[in-house]
């Protein structure tokens, strides 16, 4: 049997809706009690018992708060035996550093842990960095957002691409202030594509890939080391000290490691079943030599044209 409460009943009590919550399954340690999901708004709010066991519902313009993390949703509810809350419709999550969307998902409050599937897309607030990807894990209580399923992000004219992309978020330094991603590990399929910016024309790529991928980035977002492993190979673009275009490397490895300052390399390690080549100037821009799994696929961002969000 199912009990509904109206948007008349609901409106009645607007004074309360800020104290509207959801709470966690297990009710008998004081932990569990002070962890509390607060509804922010629903149209429609209904409750009820079902296979599954007791349930509350939330409909229409769902809106949750999670500490200083938002989710949204069209329709939102919560098992009390599991512990969790499904997630449907125009799935949104998101704080102050960053904002995913989704067409469906769970949220495991307990464990701070969200789910988002369906079209998943992604994006930081502090910069021009936009992924997609078949699903995503926000883990609020380690920092860090998996993308799973043909995953790929751009940013400052870098791609990034893989089976699956761990993000990893520094704390701010000052209460309230946005996070950045200081680390990327790539698995399975790893590929790292990069705009030559001083080749206009043509225009070229360095390129790296293999099967494991790690990037660091420091607090201006700005790459500092790659390390790749397994099956690794490169491909860069080479210039003399007065920048004049000056050949392009490739090399291939166990493990190839790339040492950057102010966004640009300077350094290259390649170690284990060492092989490399130097092509001619003539070379440059010539797609023969692009590494085989190199496609740049800036048209699939899905911010790259999108001005109003919700």
């Amino acid at each position: 049997m199912r009990r509904f409460f109206s948007v008349t009943l609901l409106s009645l009590c607007l004074v309360m809706i800020q104290a509207v919550t959801l709470p966690v399954l297990n009710h008998y340690t004081v932990q569990a009690e002070k962890k509390k999901i607060i509804l922010q708004h629903a149209d429609t709010i209904e409750g009820g018992e079902a296979a599954a066991g007791p349930y509350r519902s939330v409909i229409g313009n769902v809106v949750f708060l999670d500490g200083n993390m938002t989710l949204k949703c069209d329709r939102a509810t919560e098992y009390e035996r599991e512990n969790k809350i499904v997630l449907q419709g125009n799935v949104f999550i998101a704080d102050n550093t960053f904002d995913i969307y989704g067409e469906s998902g769970l949220y495991f409050p307990e464990k701070e842990i969200g789910e988002l599937g369906g079209k998943v897309k992604g994006r930081m607030l502090n910069n021009s960095f936009a992924s997609k990807a078949e699903r995503a894990v926000v883990n609020k209580s380690t920092s860090q957002i998996f993308l799973y399923g043909e995953a790929i992000a751009w940013h400052e004219q870098k791609q990034v691409s893989g089976d699956t992309i761990m993000l990893h978020l520094r704390e701010g330094g000052k209460k309230g202030q946005k996070r950045s991603i200081d680390e990327m590990q790539v698995d399975g399929n790893a590929f790292f594509a990069a705009q030559d910016t001083l080749s206009l024309t043509p225009v070229v790529y360095d390129q790296l890939g293999g099967k494991k991928m790690v990037i660091r980035l420091n607090e201006m977002s700005k790459i500092t080391g790659i390390t790749v492993t397994g099956q690794a190979e490169s491909l860069y673009h080479l210039y003399d000290e007065k920048r004049k275009p000056s050949g392009i490397n490739y090399s291939s490895g166990n493990m190839i490691r790339m040492s950057f300052r102010e966004g640009s390399m300077t350094k290259v390690a390649v170690t284990g079943n060492v092989e490399g080549k130097q092509f001619p100037e003539r070379f440059r821009g010539k797609k023969e030599i692009n590494l085989s799994k190199f496609a740049w696929r800036e048209e699939e961002n899905p911010f790259r044209k999108e001005k109003n969000l919700p």
